[in-house]
């Protein structure tokens, strides 16, 4: 019978480590009811040894006799049994692994030797194989360590990216706190350099303002001192003196008369306003560049006050000097000058849109410059003192050009665009106003980095075909100026209000080039009639200027507005004149 005592359920062999004492074999179904037993006998199927009484039940079952009973004694090793973590069962049916199919090398179930490899002609019990097979475990270690070297390897990689991205998340809140202090500081600098602007103008202003209050009282003291003197001689004087008197007084009210209306017309109220630009530029370019806004002096007259006498022409021309441009060496098309500006220290800046040239003139006509384009050039603007831009159509896109004091033309930069520009003029120091055709949006704007954008203006839903149409900007009323060349008509859209006047004259007839002329009167090339025709900026025809030249087309006004350049598209008669403003 089996002895109770107290022992390792998982151990297997009774052992004091005692010199001299022999280890016994327990029984395994014992030891698993806490009793220690020594065995007797080893099942190679049970795979256990099994003490006398517990190995009797291989007599008892029939389904047990053919198990295959040895002295325990004469089994010399036993492993250990320990948890396979479920390497020997099945992963299909969760069974104990037991057979080999030898067929197609795979370990089988009991399920599996039956329903899957039933038709294979080698399925063993892996028991009868297990000798044959030698484990060759420093290959798979090795490739195991060379798996777990890169796992850690994974893992590093993950860690490393965990800290860098943490590190990436506190830079960019770090960044953003230097931009806030960058962007601080430029407004405490923005604050004091409007600030000093303001008070400029402010002062300058002011000055301004009390010689014309001066002035108006003096007025005011001579006309109630002619009151005065009127009733003193209307009570006290001889008929004499009051003939006298009377006579003398029509030419004094006649001046003080003019006077007054002058000083009516002249009538404005200042305000100062600062507005934002659209765009900000931030450090660490100088405040010049980053100033998100501009100051503006703005002067205008209360609704009340009316002219009351037409204002005088302003500007009248003299002709300075007149070239023709005529076809020279291998030239095939018929030169046309679709774009004139004058650079600031006075040079003419011209583009060939026939020939695709741009051209530089002197004070007397003189070409002293030329640079020769892929594309076919539409207009032109001075951007800087040696700075121009160019517009094109095809394609569509704006070039900078640098033109050097000795006259050479070098493209610096090219701003692709979406739309096709024709004219363009300056808008700010940022920005350019143009011209465009076949688009329902007349006039846009394009920053210098090439941005467009609409202006808030309600333009009618009608589109211009290519030279139909021509337009430039009065920087100081902000107000844009189309010329309508089938329609005879040249528009003045007032963009703060979103107002339009249409001028119509029997003076402008297929009007094409316009500029800003003195005082930011517009001068637009009248194609119909030969003439330059003078507008205000209310919509009035001041004078229209006959030219010795048929059928003008572009115009541009120097920076200091003392000269014109006018130019035509007279087939086989290209002019190029220039006219001093007086």
């Amino acid at each position: 019978m089996a002895e109770k005592g107290s022992g390792d359920v998982k151990n297997i062999y009774l052992s004091d480590a005692v010199p001299g004492r022999i280890e016994q074999k327990l029984c395994q179904p014992c030891l698993s009811k806490d009793t220690q037993t020594v065995a007797d006998v080893f099942c190679s199927t049970c795979d256990e040894f099994q003490c006398k009484e517990c190995s009797n039940v291989h007599t008892t079952h029939a389904f047990l006799r053919n198990h295959k009973l040895v002295n325990a004694k004469e089994m010399k090793t036993k492993q250990v049994s320990f948890d396979m973590m479920g390497f020997d069962q099945c992963n299909e049916h969760q069974e104990a692994l037991k057979f080999f199919c030898e067929d197609e090398k795979q370990l089988c179930c009991s399920t599996c030797a039956i329903v899957d490899h039933r038709k294979c002609h080698r399925v063993v019990e892996i028991q009868k194989i297990a000798g044959r097979f030698t484990f060759r475990s420093s290959s798979i270690q090795a490739r195991l360590l060379k798996v777990t070297e890169k796992a850690k390897l994974v893992v590093e990689n993950a860690k490393s990216s965990t800290e860098q991205l943490g590190q990436d998340v506190d830079a960019i809140s770090l960044t953003i706190r230097r931009m806030q202090d960058d962007v601080n500081k430029t407004f405490e600098d923005l604050k004091v350099s409007v600030a000093k602007d303001a008070e400029s103008f402010k002062a300058e202003t002011l000055n301004k303002l009390t010689k014309k209050q001066s002035d108006r009282e003096k007025l005011v003291a001579d006309a109630t001192k002619s009151l005065e003197t009127i009733d003193n001689v209307h009570q006290n004087g001889t008929p004499s003196q009051q003939f006298i008197l009377g006579h003398r007084m029509k030419k004094q009210v006649r001046e003080l008369s003019c006077n007054v209306d002058e000083e009516c017309q002249s009538l404005e109220t200042v305000t100062i306003s600062f507005d934002f630009d659209d765009t900000m530029k931030l450090p660490p370019l100088p405040i010049s560049y980053y100033v998100p806004g501009q100051l503006t002096l703005k002067c205008s007259s209360p609704e009340d006050v009316k002219p009351i006498t037409p204002l005088a022409p302003i500007v009248k021309l003299t002709k300075i000097t007149c070239i023709d441009v005529k076809l020279t060496g291998d030239d095939v098309e018929e030169p046309l000058y679709s774009g004139l500006d004058f650079l600031p220290d006075g040079r003419l800046f011209a583009v060939d849109n026939k020939k695709r040239k741009c051209l530089i003139y002197n004070e007397k006509l003189e070409k002293v410059g030329s640079f020769q384009l892929s594309y076919t050039p539409q207009s032109v603007v001075a951007v800087s003192e040696e700075e121009v831009a160019i517009t094109s159509a095809d394609p569509c896109k704006i070039d900078f050009l640098r033109v050097s004091k000795s006259n050479d033309i070098t493209l610096i930069r090219t701003c692709k665009v979406m739309t096709q520009y024709d004219s363009i003029c300056m808008k700010d120091e940022r920005n350019f106003v143009v011209g465009t055709f076949d688009d329902t949006r007349p006039v846009r704007m394009v920053s210098l980095s090439g941005e467009e954008k609409d202006f808030s203006i309600n333009f009618p839903n009608k589109k211009y075909p290519i030279a139909t149409s021509a337009s430039t900007y009065i920087r100081n009323s902000d107000k844009v100026v189309l010329a309508d060349k089938n329609e005879h008509t040249v528009y003045i859209y007032d963009v703060k209000n979103n107002t339009r006047v249409a001028v119509k004259d029997d003076q402008i007839k297929k009007p094409c080039g316009v500029a800003v002329g003195p005082s930011d009167c517009i001068l637009v090339c009248s194609n119909g009639t030969n003439s330059i025709v003078q507008i205000s900026q209310t919509g009035r025809v001041l004078s229209s200027y006959k030219i010795d030249m048929e059928l003008p087309y572009s115009v541009c006004v120097s920076k200091d507005k003392s000269i014109i350049a006018v130019t035509n598209n007279l087939v086989g008669v290209t002019n190029l004149q220039l006219f001093k403003v007086e």
